[in-house]
């Protein structure tokens, strides 16, 4: 069983895999985790030539942290950014081989189904064995993208081999024949919500919020994006480096948060550790406190 991490990433940006000249902006920049793309955004005719690229720059990834130490803030930024591919099922196994550097932090495992990820656990457990991936080092994120993996979150979650779930919403609602708009975001956060309980149910860390390709309204892309953490959302994708310090800012907590949370800690630690209540009378039980250590540790991580 893999691990799942305490918190993943708030931010991961998209950069697609056949353009290394956007990798180093990309490493530059805010995102918290880079995804280097292998599926949707590389032709089929060059995909061998986008594994090449993310190979290259995952074997440069152990230079450029020892680099950062006695650098600049860009290669201190470079240094803690995590490094994740977005593999196609049809090419699975080409993927994993071509990747399978010490600068890889973990997958996305797109159209994410029980055979995508038996396949995808038994070729990292191969590469294990042969000493090119540390064992249970990669991270795994499977994305849901179309009715059948809908329906089989629960199993997935389960599997044991998932560090968490996903949702591709494009893919996801073309397959549901959904159209976008007011009269169907209840049923799109019937399914975003079945996403989070299924991967709180099974342990696992909370999932990865659907990704926007409306780059220029940024101010309704940071109201979706708080109203995917109230979801139980804890992280998102980005398309554009636009997104990415509005993803920062929804899914960090702000000092009003973090300084309620401390109040209500020190609260049920002052009552002795049972059932009290806080300044405005409401009643602090264990819940209430799994909530604000879960602020305050993310306010500690990022």
């Amino acid at each position: 069983m893999r691990r799942s991490p305490s918190f993943l990433p708030r931010s991961f940006l998209y950069v697609p895999g056949n353009k290394p000249e956007l990798f180093a902006k990309a490493a530059a920049g805010e995102a918290d985790a880079v995804i280097l793309d292998l599926e949707d955004a590389v032709p089929l005719d060059r995909r061998e030539e986008a594994r090449a690229a993310v190979r290259t720059w995952l074997l440069g990834d152990a230079e450029r942290r020892a680099a950062s130490s006695d650098s600049g803030p860009v290669r201190q930024q470079a240094a803690r950014q995590q490094q994740w591919v977005r593999l196609a099922p049809e090419s699975l196994a080409a993927d994993l081989r071509a990747i399978a550097e010490p600068g890889l932090d973990g997958i996305f495992l797109a159209k994410c189904s029980r055979a995508v990820l038996r396949d995808a656990a038994a070729i990292v457990a191969g590469l294990e064995a042969e000493g090119r991936l540390a064992p249970g080092r990669i991270q795994i994120i499977g994305l849901i993208e179309d009715a059948a993996s809908l329906l089989d979150i629960e199993a997935l979650a389960a599997s044991g081999t998932l560090t968490t779930l996903a949702i591709g919403e494009v893919d996801l609602m073309a397959d549901l024949r959904m159209a976008r708009g007011a009269s169907t975001e209840p049923a799109l956060d019937s399914i975003r919500t079945s996403i989070v309980i299924a991967c709180a149910a099974a342990g696992l860390s909370a999932p990865v919020a659907p990704t926007s390709t409306a780059i220029r309204d940024l101010d309704a892309f940071e109201a979706s994006a708080r109203k995917l953490h109230d979801l139980g959302f804890r992280s998102r994708t980005a398309v554009h480096p636009s997104q990415v310090p509005v993803i920062n800012r929804a899914f960090t907590p702000n000092t009003a948060a973090v300084a309620a949370a401390r109040e209500v800690l020190v609260g049920f630690d002052g009552g002795g550790g049972g059932v009290t209540v806080d300044a405005s009378g409401r009643m602090i039980d264990a819940a209430v406190i799994r909530s604000a250590r879960e602020t305050v540790s993310r306010a500690s991580e990022f």
